[in-house]
């Protein structure tokens, strides 16, 4: 019985072993903005300032990458988790500019956006209605190009098993009365 319980405690050891790796792996992307990660998020980006999208740096991506995926949200809302933008298609690239236009289609970089919780599309900055949330800014580099429309969900439910790296970044933000 003890030779047994023996295999089977190192089989389940190269498990978690494998694990692991496949998650350090996948999480490989180091993703910086306008703001340090656990920083302030400037009222520039937010609906206090000009409400406009934060530039992101992306380091890191490999070359086998066919798309990237952008998911921002706010964990901290009342109702549960808010999204602020959501974006696929987008390609490869090292830095996605501020400002990115609210539109569907977006040319430089290439990318498709959908609808934020705001019921807009495109990116909308925080806006907590009290208190000091966390906004994370969720990059994740995908083996292909998704077909359709989608919501934050569906998105996530897209890209499962596609996820090749993955990379985040989050500031928080409190408004002053």
């Amino acid at each position: 019985m003890g030779r047994h319980l023996t295999v089977f405690i190192i089989a389940l050891a190269a498990v978690f072993a494998a694990c692991a790796e496949e998650k350090e792996m996948a999480k490989s992307l180091t993703v910086k903005s306008a703001f340090e990660n656990g920083g302030k998020i400037p009222a520039k980006y937010t609906c206090d300032g000009e409400d406009i999208s934060p530039p992101l740096y992306i380091e890191g991506l490999r070359e086998d990458v066919k798309s990237l995926v952008i998911i921002c949200e706010d964990p901290d809302a009342p109702m549960g988790v808010f999204t602020h933008w959501i974006a696929w298609n987008v390609e490869p690239t090292s830095e996605i500019p501020e400002n990115v236009p609210k539109t569907k289609f977006v040319d430089e970089p290439k990318m498709v956006q959908g609808r934020n919780d705001f019921g807009k599309v495109g990116y909308n900055g925080p806006c907590p209605p009290s208190g000091e949330h966390r906004y994370y800014f969720r990059i994740y580099a995908i083996d292909t190009l998704l077909q359709g429309d989608y919501s934050r969900q569906e998105l996530l439910r897209a890209i499962e098993g596609h996820i090749l790296q993955y990379g985040e970044i989050y500031g928080l933000y409190s408004r002053s009365r």
